[in-house]
């Protein structure tokens, strides 16, 4: 571990496919090299493929979910939604404890903009994250509707962008494609 001699802030934001295979994509990459690969999920209580993926990875990429399984924000009822944002607060935690100690080369927080955009957690909560993260860390955000305020601090923004989408045509999401 420490092998970065400087760490930046990516983020992955927009519309189109390819935030989060992107952001497990340079996980991939980074554990390879000999990297200690953190990845956080939020917003994400279901199976995905990745999940199986970086088991085989461990103990240089490692996963880590704080939500139980449950159906999209969108369904849930208050206290559903409380329950989520105490489990979203205790992954927070578990993120900023990871920054101000060094605790991994690379920390992903896939989804973080959703957490953003839903109130589970603040925008002003990731800027403090942002200022924790140490000089030798590379930290990736993920997710849709990126303020404006986290993309000034970021070294590194990229949109994906829709152009075409098969969903348009019916196509629902495919185990292994999608998810």
């Amino acid at each position: 571990m420490g092998k970065l001699t400087r760490g930046y802030i990516q983020v992955y934001t927009g519309n189109g496919k390819g935030k989060t295979t992107a952001a497990v994509g340079l996980g991939v990459r980074a554990a390879g090299d000999g990297y200690n690969v953190f990845l956080v999920q939020f917003l994400k209580s279901g199976f995905t493929g990745e999940l199986e993926s970086i088991k085989k990875l461990e103990p240089d990429f490692r996963i880590f979910r704080f939500e139980k399984k449950r159906g999209f924000f969108w369904t849930l009822n208050d206290s559903e939604k409380a329950e989520l944002k105490k489990e979203i607060q205790a992954a927070y935690r578990f993120c900023l404890d990871a920054l101000e100690n060094n605790k991994c080369d690379v920390l992903i927080m896939d989804e973080i903009m959703g957490a953003i955009s839903n109130e589970l957690v603040s925008k002003e909560q990731v800027l403090q994250l942002i200022e924790a993260k140490p000089d030798n860390m590379e930290l990736v955000l993920t997710g849709r509707n990126v303020p404006e305020e986290i993309v000034n601090k970021a070294d590194l923004v990229t949109e994906m962008r829709e152009i075409k989408h098969y969903f348009e045509k019916g196509v629902p999401a495919r185990e292994g494609i999608e998810y």
